[in-house]
């Protein structure tokens, strides 16, 4: 979820907060490195700050990995007929858990599992463990050429102009400006009241992330039933 701002869009707002709008105190180079640092604060925080969809070619058998720009995974949302943009959809995949799998298909990581040691090309389940965010695993393990629509969080790269483009959304641009702030002061936290000041810009990035993710969780979809 790329954002339309640039770089110097943030910084130049953050430098008039600082009164150092010729970057005397502060480097363009020591800037960029803060910037970077917040958006990847913010795709920690807040992964779907960073979402995109892709079309991935699955590795042989169950055991998965999303892109290497990845953060972590998302959801998959179904199987596609290939990578490129005239892919179609297909079959939708749903998420179950480990135990559940385990359950009723103790063998289901075994390519002999559906009756075909090749496995096959449609994708029905996948599991997601937290704890290992850039890996899952499918079902029924897939052979030659699978694709599925994965949507991931991806690791935002480091800002290094000032027309480079910030890579979360627009509306993460105050919680930017926050964490940049709250870097600059640190750099003078020896100085009587900036220890607090960085402190204060902190706690401004943390609950404006916060507030959206209250207000996200508000006004998702719900799942519902469906009449007619």
């Amino acid at each position: 979820m790329a954002g339309t701002l640039q770089a110097q869009h943030i910084l130049s707002r953050v430098r008039n907060i600082l009164q150092d709008n010729t970057g005397v105190r502060w480097t363009d180079g020591e800037m960029f490195d803060y910037l970077s640092d917040a958006q990847r604060e913010i795709a920690n925080i807040r992964p779907d700050a960073t979402a995109v969809h892709s079309n991935v070619q699955l590795a042989t058998g169950t055991e998965q990995s999303i892109p290497t720009d990845g953060l972590r995974l998302i959801k998959l949302v179904r199987n596609m007929s290939g990578s490129g943009t005239d892919a179609t959809g297909a079959r939708s995949i749903r998420v179950v858990t480990e135990d559940s799998l385990n359950t009723t298909e103790p063998s289901w990581h075994d390519p002999t599992v559906t009756g075909d040691a090749a496995h096959g090309t449609e994708v029905k389940h996948y599991i997601f463990d937290s704890e290992d965010p850039r890996k899952f695993y499918v079902y029924p393990g897939v052979a030659g050429s699978a694709y599925v629509e994965v949507v991931y969080s991806k690791n935002p790269t480091s800002i290094s102009a000032a027309t480079d483009l910030i890579q979360v959304d627009d509306i993460f641009a105050n919680a930017l400006i926050n964490f940049v702030l709250y870097r600059a002061y640190l750099k003078d936290a020896e100085y009587a009241g900036n220890q607090n000041r960085a402190g204060s810009h902190y706690q401004l990035f943390t609950q404006s992330l916060a507030r959206g993710a209250v207000v996200a969780n508000a006004i998702e979809p719900r799942q519902g039933v469906i009449n007619g």
